[in-house]
């Protein structure tokens, strides 16, 4: 039994490594268990500022020796200081586990109640009966979630006004840049760059209104549950005083006051938000496929917007530069389409009165903002910040582009600017000159209908 130490839990013994901080459940655990992603360390740090809050609270209440409640404090600060890699020693087990938490819970009530014990053996703090008094896994973990979610989408909601500040400057520059349009993957009427990006921009502003008017959902703590939302062994005022602690610590308004029974056994709102998050997924796509389809080139596409050269393209192909930042933030997106299936699957998971899909339910959450709050950032500062523009490009392309015989339609009618376009583009001659000789219009009338910066309507829309 060298370098191991036995413990007891109640379904017997358990050999557990001399060293690990943790306690029999967590060891049984790591071995039933072995397969998958560790469990957020978002997840175990909220998780320990909960068991601190409770073990104040339970203090407060006279419920827990205030020595005992002090001591679990201590433990819980020593933990928070370790960086994250220290820190994940501690909390080996993964999200493919007990789908209410249950474990990690465990996991975390005997690191404390270990930790708390090295720092004064005079003292005996027990896991269940101390460190986890008032609470059960089936409202402690959904609380943790909830908080952990609410932090990430903040992330996630900065790094959003962070690419639309990138954008901003550009509408402004090419406010009146006109360039062809496109439906269809066909040519179209002139529009500006400016205008082109505003689209871009308002779809992006939508996306951080919805996520903004969604958020609070997740602001109301399964906390005080205990069980099955009875509130069992919880002290009246447990809950109350465990949110207003975590509002206190990470600025953000949660609220106890809140239907025990849905809180544990539905996850409507991180469902809800997701499914936002999958509208701004789906946002991003649409944008950073425009900018890369319009760079493609530089000889054989678009061609009409320069990128950066961030890294060399190719392995065999000198010079070339490839939009991997358009590539990276449209692979995350296809990854937060995935983990919306993955979220609505496991929020109907409902079974009763309670959810037993929480752990990958957040996983996928989690996962969703960081990929998206990153992949942003890098969009933002590393493509958009350095986008120029290829205006001979743009203004050969407008040039020969034979839609904008629309502008002749209100003076001919569509039939007749309908042959002139199609006698142009059978005859390979310019619109102008395919009108002209069609003997509809002359050569003023022409140069005066058909003015592409007056067709984008640039003075009538607002920027």
């Amino acid at each position: 039994m060298k370098g191991y130490r036995i413990e007891e839990d109640t379904l017997g013994l358990v050999k557990i490594p001399q060293e690990a901080l943790w306690g029999p459940q967590t060891e049984r655990s790591r071995q039933n268990f072995p397969t998958g992603t560790k469990m957020p360390l978002e997840i175990i740090k909220i998780l320990l500022q909960i068991k601190k809050a409770a073990a104040r609270a339970n203090g407060k209440e006279q419920l827990l020796d205030s020595t005992k409640a002090d001591l679990i404090g201590a433990a819980v600060d020593q933990l928070l200081s370790l960086n994250d890699e220290q820190l994940r020693q501690h909390f080996p087990l993964v999200v493919y586990q007990t789908g209410s938490g249950t474990q990690t819970n465990m996991n975390v009530n005997e690191v404390v109640a270990h930790v708390a014990q090295r720092i004064n053996p005079n003292i005996t703090i027990l896991a269940n009966d101390d460190v986890n008094q008032g609470q059960s896994s089936n409202d402690l973990f959904p609380t943790a979630m909830n908080i952990a979610a609410a932090l990430e989408l903040q992330k996630l909601m900065q790094a959003l006004q962070h690419l639309i500040a990138e954008l901003q400057p550009k509408q402004k520059q090419y406010w009146r840049l006109v360039k062809i349009g496109r439906t269809h993957l066909q040519d179209a009427t002139p529009l500006t760059f400016g205008q082109e990006i505003s689209g871009w921009i308002s779809m992006l502003e939508h996306d951080w209104e919805y996520l903004h008017g969604l958020a609070p959902t997740i602001n109301e703590l399964a906390i005080g549950g205990t069980a099955v939302g009875t509130g069992l062994n919880a002290a009246p005022h447990l809950a109350d005083q465990i949110a207003a602690q975590m509002s206190q610590l990470y600025d953000i308004k949660f609220t106890a006051h809140t239907n025990k029974f849905a809180a544990l056994a539905a996850h409507s709102g991180l469902n809800v938000i997701h499914g936002a998050l999958k509208t701004l997924a789906a946002d991003l796509m649409k944008i950073a496929n425009d900018i890369r389809f319009l760079s493609s080139g530089p000889r054989a596409g678009y061609h009409e917007l320069n990128i950066p050269a961030n890294e060399p393209g190719s392995s065999i192909m000198p010079g070339k530069v490839n939009p991997t930042q358009a590539e990276a933030i449209t692979m995350a997106a296809v990854r937060v389409m995935g983990n919306d299936v993955v979220v609505n699957l496991a929020a109907s998971q409902g079974n009763f009165e309670l959810n037993v899909y929480k752990p990958v339910l957040i996983s996928a959450f989690l996962e969703s903002t960081q990929l998206l709050q990153g992949t942003m950032i890098s969009f933002a500062d590393k493509m958009i910040a350095g986008i120029t523009i290829n205006s001979t490009r743009m203004q050969e392309l407008v040039a020969n582009s034979l839609m904008t015989v629309t502008a002749l339609a209100p003076h001919i009618g569509y039939h007749e600017s309908a042959k002139i376009a199609q006698k142009a583009e059978k005859e390979g001659l310019t619109l102008r000159t395919a009108a002209l000789q069609s003997g509809k219009i002359t050569a003023e009338q022409f140069d005066q209908w058909v003015d592409p910066l007056k067709m984008t309507n640039i003075d009538k829309n607002r920027r």
